[in-house]
Parts: C-alpha cells; sequence; structure tokens
C-alpha cells in the first residue's frame, strides 16, 4: 500500500474517532477513577502515533465479521454482537410435482358386520300386464271298490280288502293295502255298505290314519239286513282312509257272494283346499 492509501486510511480512522468516541468512550465513574490513578491521559499527538502503529499491527489481521471493535481501545467491546437470522426452510412450500404412479393394490380386509336395515324406500310405478296364464287347473279325486268275499273276525283287527274296483281316478285307492291316500287336499265324502249275517254281529270302523273316525254296527239278528255308514273327512296331503273289521272278542262278520257284490266303500272330493 503506497502512501497515499496510507494516509486515507489514516483519515478514516480519525473520522470514525471523532464520530464514535462520545459515545463508545464513556466510562463508569468508578472505572474512571481507578484508570486515573494507574495512567495519565495521553495528549493528542501521542495518541494519534499510537493510533498509528495499532492499525499498522493490526492491518494484516482480519477481525471477525460479527463482532466490531474500537481503534482506539483494544479491550473487550460493550455490545455484544447481534447473532444471523435464521431462516425455516419447512415453511417455503414449493409447487405442486406430478401426480405418481398407481400403487399395487392392497390386501383385503375382513368382513365387516350386517349393517342397520335401511329406511323403505319409495313405492314403485305400476308394471306392465304379465302374458295369459295357463288354463286353471281342476283337482278331483273320486273312487269306488267292491268286495265279493264275506270276511269273519279272528283275534285281531283286519283291514278290509276289496277286490272289485268301479271307479280309481288316478289311482289314490290302493287295491292291495285297502287304504285310500290323500293326494289332493280338501274336503272328502265317504260312504260305507255291508250285509250283515245271520245270528252273528257287524261291527266295523272308518279309520283315518290309525284313528277310529266312525263306527258301522248291526245286533244280531235272525235275517240279515243292508248296513250303511257315510261321513265327511277334511285331509290333508298322504292323509290314509281304509275299513276295519272288529276283532273276535264276540263274534262278527260281514256277508258277500260271488255272484252279487254286498260290499262296498266310496269317497270322492267336494272342494280342493286351494279354492278360496
Amino acid at each position: 500500500m503506497g502512501r497515499r492509501g496510507l494516509g486515507l486510511a489514516l483519515a478514516c480512522c480519525l473520522l470514525l474517532a471523532f464520530a464514535c468516541g462520545p459515545v463508545l468512550g464513556r466510562v463508569p465513574l468508578g472505572q474512571q477513577e481507578q484508570e486515573g490513578t494507574r495512567e495519565p491521559l495521553l495528549d493528542h499527538a501521542e495518541r494519534d502515533e499510537e493510533k498509528h502503529e495499532t492499525y499498522n499491527s493490526r492491518q494484516e489481521e482480519e477481525p471477525p465479521a460479527s463482532r466490531c471493535f474500537r481503534c482506539c481501545d483494544p479491550g473487550t467491546p460493550m455490545y455484544q454482537a447481534i447473532p444471523v437470522p435464521q431462516i425455516n426452510i419447512t415453511i417455503l412450500k414449493g409447487e405442486k410435482g406430478d401426480r405418481g404412479d398407481r400403487g399395487l393394490q392392497g390386501k383385503y380386509g375382513k368382513t365387516g358386520s350386517v349393517g342397520a336395515r335401511g329406511h323403505t324406500g319409495p313405492k314403485g310405478q305400476k308394471g306392465s300386464m304379465g302374458a295369459p296364464g295357463d288354463r286353471c287347473k281342476n283337482h278331483y279325486a273320486a273312487f269306488s271298490v267292491g268286495r265279493k268275499k264275506p270276511l269273519h273276525s279272528n283275534d285281531y283287527y283286519q283291514t278290509v280288502i276289496f277286490d272289485t274296483e268301479f271307479v280309481n281316478l288316478y289311482g289314490h285307492f290302493n287295491m292291495f293295502t285297502g287304504k285310500f291316500y290323500c293326494y289332493v287336499p280338501g274336503i272328502y265324502f265317504f260312504s260305507l255298505n255291508v250285509h250283515t249275517w245271520n245270528q252273528k254281529e257287524t261291527y266295523l270302523h272308518i279309520m283315518k290314519n290309525g284313528e277310529e273316525v266312525v263306527i258301522l254296527y248291526a245286533q244280531v239278528s235272525d235275517r240279515s239286513i243292508m248296513q250303511s255308514q257315510s261321513l265327511m273327512l277334511e285331509l290333508q296331503d298322504q292323509d290314509e282312509v281304509w275299513v276295519r273289521l272288529f276283532k273276535g272278542e264276540r263274534e262278527n262278520a260281514i256277508f258277500s257272494d260271488e255272484f252279487d257284490t254286498y260290499i262296498t266303500f266310496s269317497g270322492y272330493l267336494v272342494k280342493p283346499a286351494t279354492e278360496p
């Protein structure tokens, strides 16, 4: 550095000393008394030389950027350095990025519980008329059977078996078991006709599913007569109806022969259950 530069630096130091001296040069009263006892005050010429030497000795040393020192006082400054302001980078929001690719589908979760029943929805509009249905089907059931052989009682109950078939619509009456099986539920009418035997009692029942429903009875008589019984029953699907001869606690029998049919059992459907 030349003489011109050195002169400019010295002039700047002087201006700074005159400007900041009244403020920075204040010393507490107690400290002034102590310092006054230690060393005498210097005149202006000596202070200028001291400043020049101090400046030359510290010219090569660069003071920290965050601290300020007095050229005339090498001691610790009175004012602390101002901290550098910090910026919170997290509050700086950038522009919205592009949408990423769709990820893989996750696993299915567990089945939840059934929710509450919802409210009833509004009534829908009336639909169009449907196609014509099939013709109304009529239900029928009827039978009429007879027996040409006589039958005497024994130690057990006997089901009366019939050997002559007059009418057996759809085969609802079984000629082997002597029973009528209901396939069309509804109201039925049944009729039983027998011929009694001389000097013998006549004792029969019309049965329904193993239960005695009505009795056909004739006392002992010197002459034989025709005896009949009839009734109406309400049957359900697979109900059974038949005729049973009472066991031989007292001798009873029904008469018939191969030339004429004296014993008949008939029944037919009066009203099916499907009709209103």
